[in-house]
């Protein structure tokens, strides 16, 4: 079984976390069995478990994308009103 990424863990909601981990021990168990079609159809499972987690990463990296511009927009703008005042 696949493991998602931590920051990706860090954004499940508690119900989809308490999923994720149930559904991780019973692919694992499936695994141990040596049944991997059964196995892969938890897996898929999982990948849609966690779409909404991804999005949300996306969205937060967005977020922190659009802040860093500001204060370099910010930042060009305070040396250039400086340089004016020279």
């Amino acid at each position: 079984m696949r493991h998602c990424s931590v920051q990706v863990r860090g954004l499940l909601t508690r119900d989809e976390l308490d999923r994720y981990n149930a559904l991780m021990e019973v692919g694992s168990f499936l695994e141990s069995q040596s049944r991997y079609d059964l196995a892969y159809t938890v897996q898929k499972e999982i990948d849609l478990l966690i779409q909404p987690a991804i999005e949300r990463l996306k969205d937060k990296g967005r977020a922190r994308d659009k802040a860093t511009q500001e204060y370099l927009e910010a930042k060009r703008a305070g040396e250039q009103s400086g340089e004016q005042e020279d």
